[in-house]
């Protein structure tokens, strides 16, 4: 890939073909600007994989041209990937947003790296200068409180970046709404390229305001006589607060459940967010001497992720909360991709032991954060771009999306689907695709560890499926001679009881392997006799049971 001194380029790292693990770069000759840098969530099949990063080697490789990472907005899929960032480049400065920063500083905190950080709080009117490049912001409105999207002016014109937006007009909690003027006012300075936000492009409307969800989640609560369970993302304080309103309106006490949820609302009063009057909060054990109608339980776990209060309240694995007969759970939140499953089974868990629970658009007890077909096509409309690409979501809502800008007035040959690490100049003469970098995902398991491999995700993936057989044997190279076994073990793939006969014949094929294999050749190798028991065995096995376990060989040599 090269980038001509002439030439603007533009690259998603992550955040294409996919919802989440947003990271978009803008480079002009030897300055680098990151815009976002989040986490995807893992699919099922990724066992053990808690979540999803960008591969940040063409940063690494280029770090000296990086001035800055700017962040949109506080959800995970746009800040979660920053400390494995920083872990790699340290030196990069971070501007975000207040209650971004906030959320930034508890994870670098966790990972041991926030007092190495440059940390800088940006606003809507934060001008940053550069040599031959200047960012600047314009506000939006979105599920979460400060977003802002993100200007990168270059000597050919702005590459803008919504972010996640829609268009509020209504927006709750004090917040403004999207500036207009200032979103027009760059269309009207030009333009060079949009990055606009996909995730609603399938979506014919506008987004319902946050405030009719408000008023529907307020007159829902007032109806409840019994217990409340209110699960939410801890990062939307519009719903935080609008529960908190209701709790202090119905005369209930509120106690509160996860510790992302904890520090969502510790720093939403501290950033002045969220009005919360003395003894509304109370202990978590003072609800269970409290009457029913009087208790508001405000939790994390809407996703149905299986370590998270709520789920651990549907399995009554919690050590403070059981279900009762009568508490109503509210869901004021969607399933994200590849939660679907989760949230569905979760819900009949609650049900089960005797809860009501209100969920989904038909209790109008969520609004999306993103804005649907005529907010896309009006932000086209704003800022006039020369170019257009969508970004944040899957293929088709992609394609959705040059189909709105070319509505809207951008020439079919001036946009762009492309995939993560696709490389799209912008010149003097025109645009040109000009490679790719390295943008594949990384995975960081339970225990934080970033990249896990693709090889170890699948062989976790083959113990899944198909389970484990051991092979264990004592041989003699010297006299090429088997001295004991070999023996078979099973684990995840038969049950040995009950296959006393494929057990029988595996271990006959297996001698004959390493008979063959010690025969070959005059000094046999321990290496090359494993491979041919794993390629052997392997055959042999699933030519009887359609299946291939992992086979682990262990062979013991007599010296």
């Amino acid at each position: 890939m090269r980038i001509k001194n002439n030439e603007v380029a533009v690259v998603a790292i992550g955040g294409l073909h996919e919802i989440g693990k947003n990271m978009y770069c803008v480079q002009y000759q030897d300055e680098i600007i990151i815009m976002d840098c989040g986490i995807k969530f893992p699919e099922d099949d990724l066992l053990g994989i808690n979540y999803v990063i960008s591969d940040y080697s063409y940063l690494i490789k280029n770090r000296k041209k990086i001035k800055a990472l700017v962040v949109s907005h506080g959800h995970e899929d746009h800040i979660g990937g920053i400390p494995f960032l920083l872990e790699k480049i340290p030196e990069i400065p971070v501007y975000a947003t207040p209650f971004a920063l906030a959320l930034i500083k508890g994870k670098l905190e966790e990972h041991g790296i926030l007092r190495t950080t440059e940390l800088h709080e940006e606003h809507e009117d934060t001008v940053l200068k550069f040599k031959k490049l200047t960012v600047t912001f314009f506000r939006t409105t979105h599920s979460i409180p400060d977003t802002l999207g993100i200007a990168v002016h270059t000597p050919l014109g702005a590459v803008v970046f919504t972010g996640d937006f829609k268009f509020d007009l209504t927006p709750v909690m004090n917040q403004p709404a999207p500036n207009f003027q200032r979103i027009a006012k760059l269309g009207n300075d030009g333009v060079l390229a949009l990055l606009s936000d996909s995730t609603n492009a399938e979506v014919s409307q506008f987004t319902k305001s946050e405030r009719f969800v408000a008023k529907s989640l307020h007159d829902i609560i007032t109806g409840i006589h019994g217990r409340i369970i209110f699960a939410t993302f801890a990062s939307n304080l519009y719903r935080v607060s609008t529960a908190i309103e209701a709790a202090i309106d119905t005369g209930r006490k509120v106690a509160i459940f996860g510790r992302s949820m904890e520090n969502g609302v510790q720093n939403g009063i501290d950033l002045g967010y969220l009005n919360v009057p003395d003894g509304l909060i109370v202990d978590a054990n003072e609800i269970n001497h409290t009457p029913a109608e009087q208790v508001m339980i405000l939790c994390t776990g809407s996703q149905g992720e299986p370590l998270a209060a709520l789920s651990r309240i549907a399995n009554g694995t919690h050590r403070q909360i059981s279900l009762q007969p009568g508490d109503t759970v509210i869901f004021s939140s969607n399933p994200i991709p590849g939660n679907t499953l989760s949230v569905n089974h979760l819900i009949n868990k609650l049900m089960e032991g005797g809860a009501n629970v209100v969920h989904g658009r038909i209790n109008n007890v969520h609004t999306s954060g993103h804005g649907g077909q005529e907010e896309l096509k009006m932000m086209v409309r704003l800022t006039k771009p020369k170019y257009m690409i969508p970004v944040h979501g899957e293929y088709r809502m992609q394609v959705i999306h040059t189909e709105l800008a070319q509505a809207a007035g951008v020439p079919a040959e001036n946009t762009f689907v492309l995939e993560n690490g696709e490389v799209v100049c912008f010149g003097p003469e025109g645009s040109r695709i000009a490679g790719h970098i390295p943008a594949g995902d990384v995975y960081v398991d339970t225990s934080g560890t970033a990249d896990v491999g693709n090889v170890v995700v699948h062989d976790r993936q083959v113990l899944s499926e198909d389970g484990l057989v051991v092979v264990v044997a004592t041989v003699d190279y010297k006299h090429k001679r088997v001295l004991a076994g070999p023996d078979v073990l099973s684990r995840g793939f038969v049950y040995m009881r009950e296959s006393t006969e494929l057990i029988n014949q595996a271990q006959k094929h297996i001698y004959h392997v390493i008979k063959s294999e010690m025969d070959k050749v005059e000094h046999p190798k321990d290496s090359v006799i494993r491979h041919a028991i794993v390629d052997n065995l392997s055959d042999f096995l699933y030519s009887k049971t359609k299946r291939r376990p992992m086979i682990l060989p262990m062979l013991v040599e007599k010296k």
